[in-house]
């Protein structure tokens, strides 16, 4: 065995082992559900970024890169990354203070529906499904190329792996592992990069081969490959897809389960806006270093097929032995932990959504909350065997349900008391029906769907017709009402002066950070892709305006958080005059 195989297999002994020290200390449903509700902002931090960073990021995402798309994919980055920020003040901040043990359960209590409940688990069961089967399949052919076993085998090893630990120890061992695998593959990532930048000769002379590529022409180009034989005709095309799907994930990011539920283990809600904001500019440097990274594999070898094998073939001929495996082991976490996320998510949502099971004893609950995880471990253990692998699209696809589904029901839950309960569900339900059922008359070839018209488009606006009609005849319940007016009161003890003061740091920062991303990517993209082609440098070429969006995208989230933060926490927390104090004192 390779020293590769011994990487990857110390990595998954670790995580059983830290799972294992978590699931000692599971005493109740709160602590396997919701990690206790005192999870500090490092660990929401890691298990945001962490369940979000999937094998689609670390093979499907840099091979698109690796194919021609990079710079493609940081104009969808540049839109999808808001998510955090908006998700968290306008409904992660409400879920947190309903202290439910799930998001369904969070819908059945603002509308006052059972029905609710059940409709928001079942989506979330088929959608994570399909989500867990892909990010399944991405580590097991991880594993099967490092190793040279057949798929089947290393199919069983990844799904052994991240289900024990899982199993076991709930939401707290899954933020633990989570938090450790994202420090590993946050770190390694740009650990890498020189090396993959280095066959080139530096990040100049890279950029400068790959911009005058004859064999990929355009790779570098803000649109990638464009023409015959490319997924997109023109740049309009490709342009007009990468904001539609960076909207839809945007959405995905602020109201999806396996990212909103991680709002329910935060000790307090300044923790969701710090995590919101740090995890958001993680993703937008994170995704600068892997599109980097997978275009510029080209230069050492052109011909990787499939190309989602660019980072592990990276690992094993560009770096030397120890960063190789360090990087295989990265995107081997990368992996587990979305998968454990998913999984946690399905047995949580089966059994406290959906099945709600009669034991009155917390004990059997859980008991009963681990078999019912275990026999979804199983069936997703079936289906990604017979499931032929296709990481990206089946990831994008499945993100995709809960922005059409979720979106407009989540944001209208905190924010209009005129939504009723059979509105949300008929909407919730059309949204998600609509655009699984354009997605497969699509891919049947029964009708073919421009990119202006993606799937999740026609879910999102049918929902939203559903939601605006049917509210007009309904009314909410008296009990809907009241909770809605409970969610939107901010707890006085989130009104600390010093915990505003720290929060505000973090938006700050990425207002920073964004201009010195804009500055970066000016300087070592668009200027030298200007010169490599002969041309004059302009602020208005593609290259020079995804430069400048990229940058400006991060700054204006930090904008909205600092500017939301200091209106509804902190002119309520700052102290009051002393001389208007005085004058009361004397009166």
């Amino acid at each position: 065995m390779s020293i590769y195989f011994w990487g990857l297999l110390l990595s998954i002994i670790i995580y059983l082992v830290v799972g294992n020290y978590a699931g000692r200390k599971v005493k109740g449903l709160d602590d396997y559900y919701v990690a206790g509700r005192k999870a500090p902002t490092l660990l929401i931090v890691g298990t945001l970024v962490a369940s979000f960073l999937s094998t689609n990021a670390f093979l499907a995402e840099t091979g698109f890169a690796y194919d021609g798309y990079a710079f493609l994919m940081l104009a969808l980055v540049a839109v999808n990354t808001s998510g955090y920020v908006i998700g968290a003040l306008f409904f992660g901040r409400f879920v947190r203070r309903s202290r439910s043990l799930t998001i369904p359960e969070f819908f059945a209590k603002r509308f006052d529906s059972r029905a609710m409940q059940v409709l928001a688990g079942c989506t979330t069961v088929i959608g994570l499904t399909a989500y867990l089967l892909a990010v399944t399949q991405g580590g097991s052919i991880l594993i099967a190329d490092v190793v040279g076993i057949p798929y089947g085998v290393a199919l069983i090893m990844v799904w052994l792996g991240y289900m024990l630990f899982t199993l076991y120890s709930g939401s707290s061992g899954v933020v633990l592992t989570d938090t450790i695998m994202f420090l590993l593959f946050t770190l390694v990532s740009i650990v890498a990069l020189p090396y993959l930048l280095g066959e080139g000769g530096g990040l100049h002379a890279t950029l400068t081969a790959l911009a005058t590529s004859e064999a990929k022409p355009g790779i570098v180009a803000w649109h990638g490959l464009t023409g015959a034989g490319a997924f997109w005709a023109s740049g309009k095309d490709a342009l007009i897809w990468a904001l539609v799907l960076g909207l839809s994930w945007s959405l995905v990011l602020a109201v999806s389960p396996w990212q909103t539920s991680r709002y329910l283990m935060a000790r307090s809600e300044h923790v969701v806006v710090r995590s919101a904001c740090i995890s958001g500019l993680v993703l937008a440097v994170l995704y600068v270093v892997l599109m980097f990274g997978g275009a510029a594999v080209n230069l050492a070898n052109p011909a990787i097929s499939p190309s989602e094998r660019v980072m592990v073939w990276a690992g094993m001929n560009m770096m030397p032995t120890f960063i190789g495996t360090l990087l295989i082991s990265g995107i081997m976490a990368a992996a587990l932990s979305s998968c454990s996320t998913f999984l946690s998510l399905i047995g949580f949502s089966v059994s406290n959504d959906i099945v709600q099971s009669r034991v009155s004893s917390e004990r059997k609950s859980l008991r009963m909350s681990r078999y019912i995880m275990f026999v979804a471990a199983l069936i997703s253990l079936t289906l990604a065997y017979f499931q032929p692998p296709a990481v990206m699209w089946i990831t994008y696809f499945a993100g995709t349900l809960f922005a059409s589904s979720w979106g407009p029901v989540a944001f209208m839950s905190v924010w209009s008391r005129r939504i009723s309960a059979p509105a949300a569900f008929v909407g919730m339900l059309v949204g998600f029906t609509v655009n699984i059922g354009a997605k497969l008359l699509d891919n049947a070839g029964l009708v073919s769907l421009p990119v202006y018209l993606d799937p999740f488009i026609l879910g999102f606006i049918s929902n939203v017709v559903c939601i605006v009609a049917i509210s007009r005849f309904t009314r909410p319940t008296a009990a809907a009402l009241a909770y809605f007016e409970a969610i939107r009161e901010t707890p006085k003890d989130e009104l600390d002066p010093v915990e505003v003061r720290k929060t505000l740091i973090w938006p700050v920062v990425v207002m920073v950070s964004g201009l010195v991303i804009a500055g970066l990517l000016g300087v070592f993209y668009a200027v030298p892709y200007a010169a490599a082609l002969g041309r004059e440098f302009s602020l208005f070429s593609g290259e020079s305006l995804l430069s400048i969006g990229y940058g400006l995208s991060v700054f204006c989230v930090g904008a909205l958080a600092f500017w939301q933060v200091r209106r509804v926490y902190g002119h309520r927390a700052a102290p009051r005059n002393p001389s208007t104090q005085h004058s009361e004192a004397r009166s």
